[in-house]
């Protein structure tokens, strides 16, 4: 099936992103430690994330041009996150160090077993936008605007800008914030996790809730990822389902896996492809992140992740 809208062209990006950049501290255990114990970590790493930096990192290595916008801590941990965008060639122009604030960080607790894992995170309040901060010329500067919802009043304010200009509209949300209702109806694709359509509806039946997101708000698109199963998106009446993918060697940790689904999946819908292919395409770059510790350590080139597919 055909995406159901028209791409824009003449844009100075492929897509460009607003929102969350993180810092994860991941800390690998032979289990997950019971209350009150203690437990020698396996391995510990300090790793670039978030959800809409890292959708545009993997957008990048891909081969598609990329920018992000979003606010950093000026503590070590901003100057690194800062640093890994630059290193990857994503254009940060739109994006601010907040002076005296600290970055977003993550300390992930992740079981060698399986890869799961645990989070424990905190984000300054400094980093939020309001609405009259947010940079609404950014929006329009992408074939894709790109959102994880956070600051909703601020994402509605480039969303409603872009979407003026032909820019489609992408999100990857996972839980309901103050203003996400007035932002929904100016989103396209929307595929969040699998917990969304329910905490959104309050439906418990899946394809039920993805019917409803779709009649309530009008978006173009709408689906949820499922994990190991892969992903399912309703659209024009239609149930699309994609099977996940093993990750090569077997899965070391799943962080990032949904943010690198996101990358895959506008890779294809960008290159003008079906969208079955580019729910393939997300499922493939989210099982190949999978294989190494890290939201962007794996994060395939073009070229790995045709070879991946070509096994």
């Amino acid at each position: 099936m055909d995406f159901p809208f028209k791409l824009a062209t003449g844009k100075p990006f492929d897509a460009v992103g607003f929102g969350l950049n993180a810092v994860d501290h991941l800390i690998v255990v032979p289990e997950y430690p019971v209350f009150d114990t203690k437990i020698r970590l396996i391995e510990h790493k300090q790793s670039a994330g978030g959800q809409t930096a890292t959708a545009m990192v993997s957008l990048r290595r891909l081969g598609l041009k990329t920018a992000y916008a979003g606010r950093f801590g000026s503590d070590p941990e901003g100057h690194f996150g800062l640093a890994t965008l630059k290193d990857d060639d994503v254009n940060v122009d739109f994006a601010e160090m907040v002076d005296g604030a600290r970055n977003q960080i993550a300390f992930i607790t992740i079981d060698v077993r399986n890869g799961e894992r645990t989070i424990v995170w905190d984000r300054d309040d400094r980093l939020a936008y309001r609405p009259e901060e947010a940079p609404v010329e950014f929006g329009s500067m992408g074939r894709v605007l790109h959102l994880d919802a956070h600051d909703p009043p601020a994402c509605l304010r480039l969303a409603r800008a872009a979407r003026a200009t032909g820019t489609i509209v992408s999100a990857d949300i996972d839980n309901v914030y103050e203003g996400l209702p007035e932002l929904l109806p100016f989103i396209d694709v929307m595929i969040g996790s699998k917990e969304f359509p329910r905490r959104v509806t309050g439906i418990e039946d899946e394809r039920s809730a993805l019917i409803e997101l779709r009649a309530r708000y009008g978006c173009a698109i709408t689906g949820m990822t499922i994990g190991t199963a892969g992903a399912l998106a309703y659209c024009d009446g239609q149930f699309i389902e994609s099977p996940g993918f093993a990750a090569p060697g077997g899965c070391k940790d799943t962080t990032g896996a949904g943010d690198a689904f996101h990358g895959g999946l506008l890779y294809g819908m960008l290159s003008g492809d079906d969208i079955e292919t580019s729910l393939r395409l997300g499922n493939a770059v989210a099982a190949i992140k999978c294989s190494a510790l890290g939201a962007r350590s794996a994060l395939p080139t073009r070229e790995q992740l045709q070879k991946f597919l070509n096994l």
